[in-house]
């Protein structure tokens, strides 16, 4: 992903502000039910959002290092700063919260302490390049991209991949032949593994042999291009209880369907870089869309994956 200059005269804003700007028809099945809304802004460039079980929304604002906390009354607060220039996150079922620092490590962060713990620093012997998006699933094993953004040169792997990070500590490259792999994500019975590159259009799909072990990908999907752009990818993730997937695209979110159809579209005022679904029902979408967190109400639930509650 390419970051933004910093926009350093923007004010953080305090309370919920109505983006009304024309959207897209909502998605038969899928939504939005509502106005789509700027819930906080002014921040650089934003990414990794996730819900704890409380409904506390956290994301990252990767620039200046920050992770941000919004609480169920909308007050916003740091959360943890520096982060290791944190990207991806996402909790487990003991409310354990996961980071992907580009800075080189996969980590996981105490809620109550704020104290970090690095999980894993470097793949036969030597670091990674900048961890950028992860997945857990139910046996206890991360799933985690680590393309090239905000990378040392040469990059420190020597190539972009993606990779298991075993219960048992151990890690294992999976796949070294995408172009920026960047979102990843489960399927909701954890029988594939998605794979969103950042440079080339098609999104990938694994199946699932054992955890930590995948069989030959297939090409699950073509994005839709932006007019002018022949090979534009995609960024984070999420994906509902129907196994529809929520994949941010330049075009904004592009909805596909578990056999690979293209659904339709979710515009935003900016482009967005990561999804999540939160509430108290999983019916609204967290997104971080460049300088801003959105929000938007759904009928379609998300998926909440056994290993991440």
């Amino acid at each position: 992903m390419n970051f933004r200059d910093a926009l350093s005269n923007c004010a953080l804003a305090a309370v919920l502000l109505l983006v009304t700007s024309a959207m897209a028809a909502p998605i038969p099945g899928i939504g939005p039910v509502g106005e789509i809304e700027r819930v906080q802004n002014g921040f650089e460039f934003t990414e990794g959002p996730a819900v704890d079980g409380s409904g506390n929304v956290f994301f990252t604002d990767i620039p200046p290092g920050r992770i941000y906390r919004l609480d169920g009354d909308g007050k916003l607060s740091v959360f943890l700063e520096p982060s290791g220039h944190a990207n991806g996150l996402m909790f487990n079922a003991g409310g354990t919260l996961f980071a992907c620092q580009m800075e080189g490590q996969l980590v996981s962060i105490d809620p109550a302490s704020k104290n970090v713990t690095v999980l894993a620093a470097e793949h036969q012997g030597k670091r990674f390049n900048a961890p950028n998006d992860l997945v857990l699933d139910q046996s206890g094993g991360i799933y985690f991209t680590d393309p090239r953004y905000r990378a040392p040169q040469p990059l420190p792997q020597g190539t972009e991949a993606v990779y298991y990070l075993a219960a048992d500590g151990k890690v294992t490259r999976l796949i070294d032949n995408l172009q920026a792999p960047n979102g990843v994500i489960l399927s909701p019975d954890e029988k594939t593994l998605y794979v969103v590159p950042s440079m080339q259009k098609e999104v990938w799909a694994y199946p699932i042999q054992s955890p930590g072990k995948l069989g030959p990908g297939r090409i699950f999907f073509a994005l839709k291009q932006p007019e002018g752009k022949e090979n534009s990818g995609g960024d984070g993730l999420s994906i509902d209880t129907q196994g529809n997937l929520y994949i941010a695209t330049q075009l904004g979110l592009q909805v596909v369907s578990p056999q690979g159809e293209l659904l339709g579209i979710l515009e935003f005022p900016e482009q967005p870089a990561n999804v999540t679904f939160g509430g108290p029902d999983r019916k609204t979408l967290f997104v971080t869309a460049r300088t801003s967190l959105y929000s938007a109400k759904m009928e379609a639930q998300g998926h909440a994956f056994p290993g991440a509650k």
